[in-house]
């Protein structure tokens, strides 16, 4: 093939793929220690030496060395080495593989100057429990709270000293509604009072509280929708307090009554049709409005959605009173349980709600026979909240390889990405996938090992980065071609 055809649009990104392409020779890979277009993806290889690392720590470029604190493969001499780098974003870089760094790292890096380090170490939990706790007398605000809310097992005295820390986004992160891991911790008894008094752990504290009557006249009048709507999810709440809750003005605390077990259904439904009704018809905050406002209002708004993306661990414990609930959440929730009949499996894999389907087949997927997998891949439809994207980046469902090359000239742009998961993808269909019109197709394809070789050079210059970065990547790119590249950036 002519160089001149072979010139790459993106010749950045298909370096960035070269970086990483597990078939680079050694010497090559050298050449890219040069390259300095990208976040030093070359440090992050697998295969590196101790003479190539010696060699980019020499080098003391920070991209370069901060991929190299990253990698997971890097000998523990090096990070000893890097631990005493000057710049503090290398060393905060070495806290990500904390569970497999040295001790004589850690111990140093506990202290470091940089609050970036100490910070990771307190949100990591590979780091060790002497060292981590230390942190708790941090002199850094931020760094304690972060060790509140990302260590809720951490010993009681460490707590202790959190829940009682002089400043208040300490206290509220050691006493929270909401901690980065689970389980929640719960605070020592003697605590309670003053966690209750203080306004910055109350809604945090009130799941823990005894309720006698007027510890309830308090919280259902506080006027934090957050200690309310904590109160509606009290196991002890009595039914009067709840029916009360069930019509506050914060949408929020109505969500949290409507997800009790205990809820009579008729008040659940009565939840459900005046939370749509009245976020809908929420007014929009004029441009005036101070912050408290706008957060009541984004809220309501919220709400409805809220109700739609609940999880119930009590429906899931006994799902089979549920798969025909008429509430999305908790068909959901009961399509997160393993312990499903077959017949059950199947009424959810064709609920008319995507997110109840995909719940079903994430749950069950070796229970999803080959016409339900290609309906249920068929009808998705990629979105950008978090609640659904997932499905799209992770293979769940599998196919055999008839359906994979069926695929292969399928209108669905979506089923033919699927088809170069068939590793004998013959290669004239391979051929045809590298020419599709949608990038993501193109992209599933460039690594495959029956793609002729035309086809793949055709794919470093293609129109898409990432298309682009693909064929960079790909371990059957030829030698020659590879060094052609290399020469075209200059390395």
């Amino acid at each position: 093939m002519d160089a001149d055809d072979l010139t790459p649009v993106h010749l950045d990104k298909v370096i960035d793929g070269l970086a990483v392409n597990p078939a680079l020779p050694a010497s090559m890979v050298r050449r890219l220690f040069a390259w300095r277009r990208s976040m030093g993806k070359v440090a992050k290889r697998p295969d590196l030496t101790e003479d190539m690392i010696a060699e980019i720590v020499a080098i003391d470029d920070r991209w370069l060395l901060h991929s190299l604190a990253l990698n997971d493969r890097l000998p523990d001499l090096f990070r000893i080495r890097l631990a005493a780098h000057r710049d503090g974003a290398v060393r905060a870089a070495l806290v990500v593989h904390a569970a497999t760094a040295p001790r004589e790292v850690l111990e140093q890096l506990i202290n470091d100057t940089d609050p970036r380090v100490r910070e990771y170490l307190a949100q990591g939990q590979h780091t060790p429990s002497d060292l981590r706790s230390r942190l708790a007398a941090d002199p850094d605000s931020a760094i304690r709270a972060a060790l509140a809310k990302h260590w809720p097992q951490a010993p009681e005295a460490v707590r202790r000293i959190l829940l009682t820390d002089p400043e208040a986004k300490v206290r509220a992160a050691a006493c929270s509604t909401y901690y980065a891991r689970l389980p929640h911790p719960i605070p020592p008894s003697d605590l309670l009072p003053a966690l209750l008094a203080d306004p910055v752990t109350r809604a945090g504290a009130v799941i823990h509280a005894v309720l006698d009557a007027d510890t309830i006249q308090r919280l259902a009048a506080d006027p934090d929708s957050e200690v309310r709507a904590e109160l509606a999810r009290h196991p002890d709440l009595p039914p009067l307090a709840r029916e009360a809750l069930a019509v506050d003005p914060a949408l929020d605390v109505r969500v949290k009554v409507f997800a009790r077990p205990d809820t009579p259904e008729d008040v659940r439904a009565q939840i459900h049709a005046s939370v749509h009704e009245l976020s809908r018809s929420a007014a929009d905050p004029g441009p005036d409005a101070d912050d408290e406002t706008v957060l009541h209002w984004f809220q309501n708004k919220f709400a409805s959605t809220e109700l739609r993306i609940l999880r119930l661990p009590w429906v899931t414990a006994d799902p089979l009173p549920h798969i025909d609930s008429p509430y999305v959440s908790f068909r959901v929730s009961a399509a997160a349980s393993k312990a499903l009949p077959a017949s059950a499996v199947a009424r959810l894999l064709d609920d008319d709600e995507e997110m109840v389907r995909l719940t079903m087949a994430h749950t069950a997927p070796h229970l999803v026979d080959l016409a339900t997998a290609e309906s249920i891949e068929r009808r998705y439809r990629p979105r950008r909240d978090k609640f659904t994207f997932w499905w799209d980046t992770k293979e769940v469902l599998t196919f055999p390889p008839t359906s994979l090359r069926r695929f292969a000239t399928d209108p669905e742009p979506r089923l033919r990405s699927f088809a170069p998961r068939d590793p004998d993808l013959p290669p004239e269909l391979a051929e045809k996938l590298a020419a599709d019109p949608e990038d993501r197709v193109r992209c599933a394809v460039a690594p495959h090992r029956n793609l002729p070789l035309q086809a793949l050079l055709r794919l470093l210059a293609d129109s898409s980065e990432r298309v682009a970065e693909a064929a960079g990547a790909s371990p059957f790119l030829p030698g020659e071609h590879m060094e052609w590249l290399l020469n075209r950036a200059g390395l």
